[in-house]
Formats: C-alpha cells, sequence, structure tokens
C-alpha cells in the first residue's frame, strides 16, 4: 500500500511542477509594458469598513500615481466607527477635489457586505462616465507607476477586459513568514496566470485587492449586482469576465498591503471565511479537497517512515519536489529558505483551516468578516 500511495503523490508533484502552466516560476519583480498608457479616465473605488489606521496610505498612493489621464477616488465609508472617513479626508489634503467619501447604507438581503459598497461606489462613479474602473481595497499601497502599468496592459498592450495583481502582501512577523507565502503559492497553484489569461481554458481568476476593468465590461456582465452573494467576489467576476472578453493575473513586486497579520489567528480568519465557498459549499468537494492535500503535502513526510525503500524514495523525491516549487515564493517574500521543507506542516494549517470554513456554514456563521456572518447555511437565519 504505501508504494502506491508514493508513486501517487510522485506523480502529482510531476504534474504540478511540469504541466501547471508553471505556476511556481513566476518572475515576482516588476513587468512594465513597452506600451504608454492612452489618457483613459480612470475612477477607484474603495471599500472601507473600520480602516483608519491603513486608508490613508491607499489614498495618498493613488493620489501620487505617475498617470496622465484622468483620476478620481471614491472612498465607501462602509458605516465605520473608526473615522475612516476623515483620515481619508486628511490624506488627499490638497487633492481634496479628486475624492469623494460616500456614506454607506445598511447592507440589504442578499448581499455580502464588501460588494454592497462596491456597488454603491460604482453608481457614484457612474455620473463621472470613467472609461474604466479601479476596484481596490483600503489597505493597498499603489506603487507610484501601477495605475499606468495597469490601463496599459489592459487597453494598449493585451487589450485585455480585467487586469488583475496579487500584491505582494505583509511579509515581516514570524507568523506571516509561515504562512503568508503559502497562501500566494497555493492561490497561484489554483489560478495559474498563464492559464487565466489563455482564452482556450476555462481557469478564471483575479485578486481582488488591486483589478482594474474597463466601465463598459463591468455594464455588459450585469455590473456587482450579478455576483451580490458571493464571498470570492474577485474570482466570480473574473469567471463573468472571460465568458465574453479577456482578462490577465500577475504578481506585483511594488504595489502591497500593508495590513499586518501579528499572530496565525487573523491568517486563520482569512481562510476560513472563504475556503467552503472556494469549494461551492459541497461536503463531497471537502472531503475529496481534503483527501487530495493530505495526499500531496502530507503523505511524502508520512512515507519516509514506511518499511518499504521504494515508498521511503517516492516520499523523498515528492518532499523534495514541492521544496523545490515553494522556493521561488519564498525568496520572492524575503523568508527563509528551510521553510520549504515545512510546506507539509504550513498545509496541515490550510487543511484544518478549510474543515473550519465547513463546520461554521453549516452552524450558519460563514463568512465571517468586519462583524458580519455573509453566509449562512440553508436552514439558518441571518446573524
Amino acid at each position: 500500500m504505501p508504494i502506491f500511495i508514493g508513486v501517487a503523490t510522485v506523480a502529482i508533484w510531476i504534474y504540478l511542477l511540469f504541466f501547471r502552466g508553471g505556476f511556481w516560476r513566476l518572475p515576482y519583480r516588476s513587468t512594465p509594458v513597452t506600451a504608454n498608457a492612452p489618457p483613459r479616465s480612470v475612477a477607484a473605488i474603495i471599500p472601507a469598513r473600520d480602516e483608519a489606521p491603513v486608508i490613508g496610505q491607499a489614498v495618498a498612493s493613488l493620489l501620487s500615481q505617475d498617470y496622465c489621464g484622468r483620476l478620481h477616488i471614491v472612498v465607501v465609508d462602509d458605516q465605520s466607527n473608526d473615522g475612516t472617513a476623515e483620515v481619508a479626508r486628511t490624506a488627499a489634503g490638497a487633492a481634496a477635489d479628486r475624492l469623494t467619501i460616500c456614506p454607506g447604507k445598511p447592507v440589504p438581503p442578499g448581499w455580502t457586505g464588501k460588494l454592497w459598497a462596491v456597488r454603491q461606489g460604482v453608481e457614484l462613479a457612474q455620473s463621472l462616465q470613467p472609461d474604466y474602473l479601479l476596484l481596490t481595497d483600503a489597505d493597498i499601497v499603489h506603487g507610484p507607476d501601477n495605475l499606468r502599468e495597469l490601463v496599459a496592459r489592459g487597453g494598449e498592450a493585451g487589450g485585455y477586459d480585467l487586469v488583475s495583481l496579487m500584491v505582494r502582501l505583509n511579509c515581516r512577523s514570524l507568523w506571516e513568514k509561515l504562512l503568508i507565502p503559502a497562501f500566494v503559492f497555493f492561490f497561484f497553484k489554483l489560478y495559474p496566470p498563464l492559464w487565466v489569461a489563455d482564452p482556450s481554458r476555462r481557469t478564471a481568476a483575479a485578486a481582488g485587492g488591486c483589478m482594474l476593468i474597463r466601465a463598459s465590461t463591468l455594464e455588459r456582465v450585469g455590473s456587482i449586482d450579478s455576483i451580490r452573494h458571493e464571498i470570492i467576489d474577485d474570482c466570480a467576476l473574473a469567471r463573468r469576465v472571460k465568458s465574453i472578453g479577456k482578462i490577465w493575473l500577475g504578481p506585483s513586486a511594488h504595489t502591497r498591503s500593508i495590513r499586518e497579520y501579528r499572530s496565525w489567528r487573523p491568517i486563520w480568519d482569512m481562510i476560513v471565511r472563504s475556503a467552503f465557498a472556494q469549494l461551492g459549499y459541497s461536503a463531497r468537494m471537502l472531503v475529496l479537497t481534503v483527501l487530495t492535500l493530505v495526499l500531496t503535502y502530507l503523505a511524502p513526510p508520512l512515507l519516509l517512515l514506511s518499511p518499504e525503500p521504494a515508498a521511503i524514495l517516492c516520499g523523498v523525491a515528492a518532499w523534495l519536489g514541492m521544496s523545490i516549487a515553494f522556493l521561488p515564493t519564498l525568496r520572492a517574500y524575503e523568508a527563509p529558505r528551510p521553510l520549504a521543507l515545512l510546506l507539509p506542516l504550513i498545509a496541515l494549517f490550510y487543511v484544518a483551516a478549510t474543515v473550519a470554513s465547513a463546520v461554521l456554514y453549516w452552524r450558519g456563521r460563514g463568512g465571517y468578516w468586519k462583524g458580519r456572518f455573509q453566509t449562512v447555511a440553508p436552514d439558518s437565519t441571518q446573524s
């Protein structure tokens, strides 16, 4: 039996290393496009709920963009209690005329909180008649060339309808170095950017922290209303856009999140919020996913305990393969290289969080974020 498990896990890693779109070899560096950005108008939508510690830097980074087109920022203050709106206004300073604060209304039934805030921002931005909408988060600090390169890639270089960046996540604390690079690694394993950009493949994804979409395309897919109930809203939007156009996804070196994770718990909560939604709230998919993750990440080190030399050899080969695959991401995040050997243990954390996500959903407490339970089991009532 161990030898069969060993052969299976080696086969999985051969597939991931050589036939999964080269997701693990991504260049985590600036990838400027050669075309100059045309002077297109852009409206940036920032949903913000109790984001006073970070919103100022996000707004300031957008207002300092090296961009020749018109840019207006709409911050939707989603019923914050910490002075988020005031911090945003202060950050705008002399450029206050380029910032609009939209007081958020209570979330109606059938909507997630973030998407309801985004919808209000989009509705306000429509009066500006922008060519593009930049959907971004309150904790994102944009590199000075970010908007210019996004518009150039979307409008001139590639003709994409939706362009998104996996921003560089904060990775300074011990827990961040242990868990954040793996989060990025797993994301790109699920959604290889080469496959995302390939019109012939069904794979569709976006990174919600930084998404640029043509205003006309958003209207064609039914606007935000068409995905109003989604927890993983970025990928849901990407699927709709790819059904009628082209999308692009890639990593960023200079646009980053400044949200800090000083312990394991907020990272756990981030995963628990959406993991079961990723599986379509299916118990069958949960079992299949857990078994696949165990075979992929946990079986290799356990095979080293086998009495069969061939099984041990398979375990070593698979563990070595996953460590090699993980190294570029660790290097990009300036995390200690020996952490590559701990990927099985890190994966166990993600497996546990995925199971916890399902349990909370079945208890009617799914999708918890910013004080709201945004998904409920069919027989539960919303809290």
